[in-house]
């Protein structure tokens, strides 16, 4: 009878949230969340908020082209990535997912080359807002998120869509891409504000060029402008 006792009370550990730092049962699961006391990734849990998503027309179609969803998420994720560098220490890589469950939805992870700064930067980010909502950090289980991210999702096949219980990591532009993830080849003094400028010019010069005139771009940088003060600092 104790025996049996034993066995009856052992719970294995969750895969899910071993794998994906999330489960969608919650608290509620049968299976045990060990939360890592040590890991070089931090999760920004339901901090991104996709446009896309929230905002609908008055005839129900989507309010936000492709092109605006692209800039926009862009903005997003260089603003994070530059402060958790700046802040916290070098940035290995940062995911964020386009999931529509509870559990996923928003969520950033951020995984640092040192877990002293991933440590470091949970104890701070819980004592920070950002988007007029306070921040919830914690330290995640995921190192690999080969093994985290739907594979039907990058290839375009995923039948649960927004709702799967895997990753759909969300892609930057190319050039944001080269952008944040060079700095690290040419650490210098004051270089992230300054490549930070140099690319938003950039930026807004292509777009002008690719509108169709200076008006164009002009255009869409006061309405990229409107968002950064709607999106909320940290």
């Amino acid at each position: 009878k104790l025996m049996y006792l034993h066995f009856s009370s052992f719970r294995v550990n969750c895969s899910f949230y071993f794998k994906i730092g999330a489960c969608r049962h919650g608290d509620r699961c049968s299976r045990l969340h060990n939360k890592p006391t040590f890991s070089q990734t931090i999760a920004l849990l339901n901090i991104y908020r996709n446009p896309q998503n929230t905002a609908q027309s008055a005839d129900g179609l989507r309010a936000v082209s492709d092109v605006e969803m692209q800039e926009h998420y862009d903005e997003f994720f260089e603003e994070v990535f530059t402060e958790m560098e700046e802040k916290y220490g070098e940035v290995e890589e940062m995911n964020v997912c386009d999931n529509l469950g509870d559990h996923l939805v928003g969520n950033v992870y951020v995984k640092f080359r040192r877990e002293e700064d991933a440590e470091k930067a949970v104890m701070d980010l819980n004592n920070r807002w950002f988007n007029g909502q306070p921040i919830h950090a914690e330290l995640s289980p995921v190192t690999d998120f080969r093994e985290a991210c739907c594979r039907q999702y990058e290839m375009g096949s995923c039948t649960r869509g927004g709702f799967c219980n895997f990753m759909h990591l969300k892609p930057i532009s190319r050039e944001l891409r080269r952008e944040l993830y060079g700095r690290r080849r040419k650490r210098g003094g004051g270089h992230h504000s300054r490549s930070r400028s140099r690319e938003r010019r950039s930026r807004s010069r292509d777009r002008g060029r690719g509108g169709g005139g200076g008006g164009g771009g002009r255009d869409r940088e006061r309405r990229r402008s409107r968002d950064r003060e709607r999106s909320g600092r940290f």
